[in-house]
């Protein structure tokens, strides 16, 4: 932050800042919403929302306003996480800005991070449209994409760029095998991570790498067994390189065959998990039948909380957990760090809510954190799991 102040330490820019953000809420929920988003299909509101922040990002005063209004900055929320120093534990996950198009709005709207991708060696067209299909009574995206992106070559090489220039967000990228005819057996699954892992090495604030895509054609044979996953990451362990990495796992798992993955993923240069991934089990939901793909947001939020719980319990410090799954408010962020997670990831969220869901989510952790008398979101990590 340099010599700045805080806008929680500054009574007006809290004020003007808090203001401004309940007028986007507002604004989102009932001007953008429903005449610019949700009356597209959501395949098109994808692209418009991409092809907005392209142009947006050539704009500085809408930079500035959007960096002045939005961007609600507390120390309280500052951590460092597998050595990295985040202002604060929020971040985009990965799925959204496949081709790394829209660092600049998210770092001017105040996220700690984002992961872009996911992103394969080869451009990969992805499945079928459509990609995505809207659920809002259970506030949940299904999605369907398999992987679509301009290839892991473009994708970092702009990542790169994006992490140079930040204000302060820091930048990963995802990593996932290429969802293609060209698919052959492990060992051909197994080059193309490191075709990409390559490339990562030493570009990005951290890695992940995807082993839990349910949306692909070869399925998710290196979480099917143990062995075929310690064979990847031997492999990965040869590439040499200085950033974190993390671990992009499934939801729907037994937990014994979940930790027999873990104890591999234990003994190799992995420092995080990603938990979880989208959740494909439809029980009690009311969905079309022919409506392909994995679920988004509310209900992968009480099934990835219980894996993180599980997975703090039995490992500890061993890796660091980033949650994923259904986070649209303050109390579910501090949910998910009361039960493991030391960074926050999302994407429903910002959908159904607005890019000014950031400042929402932050400056109502801060207070939960405050009111709970911890002086720095890392004390508040796992204190749930007994």
């Amino acid at each position: 932050m340099g010599n700045m102040t805080y806008v929680s330490e500054s009574f007006w820019h809290d004020a003007v800042n808090k203001a401004t953000t309940d007028l986007f809420t507002f604004g989102y929920k009932h001007i953008i919403k429903p005449n610019f988003v949700f009356n597209h299909r959501p395949d098109e509101a994808h692209d418009q929302m991409i092809e907005f922040c392209s142009v947006v990002k050539h704009m500085p005063p809408l930079l500035f306003a959007e960096r002045m209004m939005l961007n609600y900055t507390d120390p309280i929320l500052e951590t460092n996480v597998m050595g990295i120093d985040f202002t604060n534990p929020f971040g985009l996950s990965a799925g959204l800005d496949k081709n790394c198009e829209m660092p600049v709005l998210l770092d001017n709207a105040g996220f700690g991070f984002e992961t872009v991708g996911s992103t394969t060696s080869r451009p990969c067209p992805g499945n079928a449209k459509p990609w995505f299909h809207r659920l809002p009574e259970y506030d949940s995206m299904m999605v369907h994409v398999g992987l679509a992106n301009i290839g892991s070559d473009k994708v970092i090489e702009r990542a790169e760029k994006a992490w140079t220039q930040a204000n302060q967000m820091q930048v990963s990228v995802s990593i996932a095998r290429t969802n293609d005819d060209q698919c052959g057996d492990l060992d051909e699954g197994i080059e193309d991570y490191c075709i990409s892992m390559r490339r990562a090495a030493g570009r990005t604030a951290m890695v992940e790498v995807n082993v839990s895509c349910p949306n692909t054609h070869v399925g998710e044979p290196f979480t099917s067994t143990s062995e075929a996953l310690d064979r990847l990451f031997t492999a990965l362990d040869k590439i040499d390189r200085p950033q974190p990495t993390l671990v992009k796992m499934p939801l729907n798992k037994p937990w014994g065959e979940y930790k027999e993955l873990l104890d591999v993923l234990a003994e190799h240069n992995v420092q995080g998990l990603s938990i979880a991934n989208l959740q494909k089990d439809r029980t009690g939901l009311e969905i079309p039948r022919d409506w392909e793909g994995g679920l988004s947001g509310g209900p992968c939020t009480q099934a990835s909380n219980e894996l993180i719980r599980k997975v703090y319990k039995d490992y500890g410090d061993r890796f660091a957990i980033a949650g994923i799954g259904g986070v649209f408010t303050p109390e579910q962020a501090y949910e998910k760090i009361r039960s493991g997670s030391s960074l926050v990831m999302f994407i429903s969220s910002l959908m159904y809510r607005g890019p000014q869901q950031i400042t929402v989510l932050k400056r109502g952790l801060a207070n939960l954190l405050r009111r709970d008398g911890f002086e720095h979101v890392s004390d508040a990590v796992g204190v749930d799991v007994k």
